[in-house]
């Protein structure tokens, strides 16, 4: 489980530099400020998260259920939240029309980030 965590942790910080240098760089010409600003907060979470993971890989060894939750909500947080943030920041752009669906998804990712957090804690709690 520790090489799975590093390998997605590295995987989702690696993207987050390209998706933020895409934004910085290629998008700032397209959409607005505040579009802008909805992308980064997406690159911001998934950093954050990216190296959350790092530090569960730390508690990988133990084989511990709840790391192993962390993780998958962790991961899902990210593809949810950080996902629907990109796409609703380039939907002018790029003339997206499903993104009225995106809604509800946003809070989900948030939901899961919360959770993979609450997972961590009492991994923590309960480790001796």
């Amino acid at each position: 489980m520790n090489k799975r965590i590093i390998l997605t942790a590295a995987f989702f910080g690696a993207l987050a530099v390209v998706l933020g240098a895409f934004g910085a760089h290629g998008l700032k010409s397209i959409v607005s400020p505040s579009q802008l600003e909805t992308w980064q907060k997406g690159v911001e979470y998934q950093f954050y998260h990216a190296f959350a993971m790092l530090y569960l890989s730390t508690f990988a060894r133990y084989k511990n259920k709840l790391i192993a939750l962390s993780f998958l909500f962790f991961s899902l947080g990210i593809i949810l939240f950080s996902g629907s943030l990109y796409l609703l920041a380039i939907k002018d752009a790029y003339n997206l029309s499903f993104t009225q669906y995106l809604g509800p998804i946003t809070p989900i990712g948030g939901l899961a980030f919360i959770l993979g957090w609450a997972c961590l804690f009492l991994a923590a709690f309960k480790d001796k």
